[in-house]
Formats: C-alpha cells, structure tokens, sequence
C-alpha cells in the first residue's frame, strides 16, 4: 500500500477500499482470487483506519501527525483479537 500523506488521503483510501469491498460482495460467490483480493482489502482497510487512528492522537497531544506509519499487516491484525 502506498503510504497516504495526509488524513485527507487516507480517507479517500478508506473509501476506495470500502468501495472495492462492496463490489466484490456484489459479485455473488467469490472464486479463489477474489477470497484472496477481499482479505487482502480488509487488510488494507485496518491499516488505513489504523494509521487514521494514530495521526489523530499524535496530533491531539501536540506531535506531527507525518511521524504515524503503516504498521504491518500482522500488527494490525492481532487487535481483533
């Protein structure tokens, strides 16, 4: 995922993404690709939501927002749990 630069352009990831998402769901019944492409979609979803997260606190408690980075796939994941 390329890195958005600003909140703006994660949300406007956010939705891309959700969009992508609703249209695989449109499709019916998923063949293998697009079990794999959906999953890859939530992924991406819940490093989006989680970068959005963290630019909002940085910036709530005084520190530049562009210190926050896309965390790993497997970091962002464990908080389902």
């Amino acid at each position: 995922m390329n890195t958005p630069q600003n909140d703006e352009q994660v949300l406007a990831a956010i939705k891309a993404l959700v969009d992508e998402e609703h249209a695989l769901h449109g499709t019916g019944v998923l063949d293998d690709p697009g079990k794999a492409r959906l999953e890859a979609v939530r992924v991406q979803l819940d490093q989006c939501w989680d970068l959005l997260r963290q630019r909002r606190a940085l910036r709530e408690f005084g520190e530049d927002p562009d210190k926050a980075k896309v965390r790993p796939a497997n970091v962002v994941e464990e908080y389902r749990q």
